[in-house]
């Protein structure tokens, strides 16, 4: 899956009912720190997920704290750190194949990792080969189960 470099934030947030439309919020620290201004007009791409990450998020989590947002490198020191590490193995659940047909899982606060050549609903052990601060890219290791 190929991510734009105009790519100003990356976030998980809960859609909510209003009396005429569905919001959803944009946390304080994207626009607070990022590159997100109040009354422009942004780009937004819904990607659902009715199980988010490996299981260990728990209903209770705010968008707040799942914020995993693309910033320069000189960004402040406020900024969370990714999940992930270059080198890590991990086994995930592909959740989602993206438009190039990049398998897509999620870990801790919602933090996007995608994987080439899977399968949704595949389980695989993963190597991460790139992290950056919105995103991470890993290559399978293992196949441990294929959905049919």
């Amino acid at each position: 899956m190929e991510i734009p470099e105009q790519l100003a934030c990356l976030y998980t947030a809960e859609l909510t009912e209003t009396e005429d439309s569905y919001t959803f919020t944009v946390p304080a620290t994207e626009v607070e720190e990022g590159s997100v201004t109040p009354g422009e007009t942004l780009r937004v791409a819904v990607l659902t997920d009715n199980d988010v990450g490996d299981g260990s998020d728990s209903p209770d989590d705010t968008a707040e704290e799942t914020a995993s947002t693309a910033r320069s490198e000189t960004s402040t020191a406020s900024q969370p750190k990714p999940p992930v590490s270059e080198g890590e193995t991990r086994v995930v659940e592909i959740q989602d194949v993206g438009d190039q047909g990049d398998g897509i899982t999620r870990v801790e606060r919602g933090f996007v990792v995608i994987i080439p050549e899977t399968d949704e609903g595949e389980t695989v052990e993963i190597r991460i080969e790139t992290v950056r601060p919105n995103v991470a890219f890993g290559t399978v290791i293992d196949r441990l189960d294929h959905a049919e």
